[in-house]
């Protein structure tokens, strides 16, 4: 077998061990018992609880769940706001970097705040080491919004009727202190070890293979990094992500960023399961996903590494793949798996250019992107999994005839209302975005680096990767103008709230309903029948939904090569 094949099953392998054990871990840190950092953390925590006055023994309901979230998401912002448009006059600027533009900053400010990271600007270019710390700040405190959001879907299912469902900050500040924070310490730790630079100096002179002089920027990248992916946030350090050289030096610190974008989605599965004590459910939910994971990277690998047939035409040698766009230290198989885990993920980051990979490579990362369930970010990929359960419920009891349940509780219209608005509104942001972008070509024309097929990959990329808060893009796109920043921002703020409210909604409603105890009659949502029910409840809505506009963008392109 290929080395390169070994080393990407060794990965994701080796992701997945760890995954169950810090899965049981997450499970006790949230269901309050004691854990090996509690000396560590506990004091911090009491400590935060007394200098912002949260009262951690103040129980929620999900509305109050729902307006605290948006209450601290809503500061954020206006505060990064403040910190990119002032960042000029402000300390931590060795490079006297200027004050970003109203719309760059708009969108850069949502964009972290939501956990998508979508960068229309270079960091070492356009961001002092002050900005690029409160974005820091932004990846840790978006990725804990959502693992907080999740934990009150745990809290709904683990008692049989319950009208509060525990307190938002203390989830939140919990996931900081006692998830986040270690991982990223250790991530960093081993980054600084391969190379990656950790330093609050200036621009640093260095001599080129032809003897030039140049200064290449530094900077604190190791941290910022490693919370870029434990957090699924995806945002570069600098403008080439993780296919720069000082983001990513070797091949070694390409694994522990793979490994380290896949832990957290992986162990909140195994965290589902252990915390409602509903083992074989979590084992369902990680087959599917890991089913679709399977669909959407095997292909991908197997054409990057088949390499461009036009370039093989004009004689030039394709062994080594489709390298165009991708870095030599990796290769096209890793590459290629980076860009479907990066995208099924919603971390975003990349170590090669999606945009010059083939043309249904591309398709799968739309794909994973518009799919939106196969893991996802921390916390909120089990909330839209939660969505398709619903659905698989809902339509498979209709289908034998019984009352559509799920753990004890009865799936009634106006969970199934909430449920079909969130399940269309990925699609109706993606499709409504890119057939103005498409409509419009007074703002978006110069814009596109590609005419035909290509150029509406490229816009419906954007619009995607927004709408799946993922951050990665086809960069041919020239996407840092009004009509992009503005436009990209509204997605991402509707894209990101209203599929969180949505399920917490639904949670809320179900967990203070009466609780219904198995029968003969009730259906089993734990076994690979329903499993493939909710696979195909998956595919279903995603190919009613996106088939048409993929058949205009990459499928064209494919058959046009």
């Amino acid at each position: 077998m290929n080395t390169e094949i070994i080393g990407i099953v060794l990965v994701f392998g080796l992701a997945i061990a760890l995954a169950l054990p810090l899965g049981k871990y997450i499970a006790k840190v949230y269901d309050g018992e004691k854990t090996l950092l509690d000396p560590i953390c506990g004091p911090i925590e009491r400590l935060i609880y007394r200098t912002t006055g949260i009262k951690p023994e103040a129980e929620m309901n999900w509305k109050q769940h729902i307006l605290a979230l948006l209450t601290i998401n809503t500061v954020w912002i206006v505060l990064g706001m403040l910190i990119l448009m002032t960042q000029e006059r402000l300390p931590l600027n060795p490079n006297s970097i200027p004050n970003m533009r109203i719309d760059v900053a708009l969108n850069t400010v949502i964009s972290f705040v939501v956990n998508c990271n979508l960068q229309h600007y270079a960091g070492e270019s356009e961001l002092s080491y002050l900005g690029q710390l409160w974005l820091m700040f932004l990846q840790f405190v978006s990725a804990a919004t959502g693992m907080a959001a999740v934990v009150i879907l745990f809290k709904a299912f683990k008692e049989k009727t319950a009208d509060t469902l525990g307190n938002f900050y203390v989830h939140f500040i919990k996931s900081c202190t006692r998830i986040l924070l270690p991982l990223s310490f250790i991530v960093a730790t081993l980054l600084v070890f391969e190379g990656t630079p950790m330093t609050f100096e200036g621009k640093t002179n260095m001599t080129t293979l032809q003897g030039e002089q140049i200064q290449v920027s530094t900077g604190p990248a190791a941290a910022f990094i490693a919370i870029k992916h434990i957090g699924t946030n995806g945002g570069g350090f600098f403008g080439a992500n993780s296919a720069h050289p000082f983001e990513n030096p070797t091949y070694w610190s390409n694994s522990v960023e793979m490994i380290a974008q896949l832990l957290i989605p992986l162990a909140m599965v195994f965290a589902f399961g252990y915390f409602i004590k509903r083992k074989k459910l979590a084992c369902m939910i990680f087959a599917v996903m890991t089913l679709g994971f399977t669909l959407l990277v095997v292909p991908s690998m197997y054409m990057e590494m088949q390499g461009n047939p036009a370039i093989a035409a004009m004689g030039i040698d394709n062994s080594l793949g489709a390298m165009e766009g991708k870095e030599v230290r990796f290769g096209a198989a890793t590459s290629g798996f980076w860009s479907i885990a990066t995208t099924v993920i919603s971390t975003g980051s990349v170590n090669a250019m999606h945009d010059s990979m083939m043309p249904l490579s591309g398709m799968n990362q739309l794909l994973a992107m518009m799919i939106n369930a196969f893991y996802g970010g921390v916390g909120v990929g089990v909330l839209n999994f939660f969505i398709f359960i619903i659905l698989a419920v809902f339509i498979s009891g209709l289908m034998v005839g019984r009352t559509p349940e799920f753990l004890g509780k009865k799936i009634e219209a106006q969970e199934m209302k909430i449920a079909m608005l969130i399940a269309l509104l990925h699609p109706f942001l993606i499709l409504t975005g890119t057939a103005l972008a498409a409509a419009l070509p007074q703002h978006t024309a110069d814009t596109l680096n590609n005419p035909g097929f290509h150029g509406l990959s490229e816009m419906l990329y954007e619009y995607t990767s927004a709408a799946a808060n993922n951050g990665s893009g086809f960069e041919g796109l020239a996407d840092n103008t009004r009509w992009w920043n503005i436009s990209t921002a509204l997605v991402l703020l509707l894209s990101r709230f209203l599929p969180i409210i949505g399920p917490i909604a639904i949670a809320g409603l179900l967990a203070s309903k009466r609780f219904v105890p198995d029968s003969n009659g009730t259906l089993k949502t734990d076994t690979a029948t329903f499993g493939l029910m909710v696979f195909a409840v998956i595919v279903i809505v995603a190919a009613l939904a996106f088939f048409p506009v993929l058949t205009l963008g990459p499928i064209a392109e494919y058959f046009s090569l």
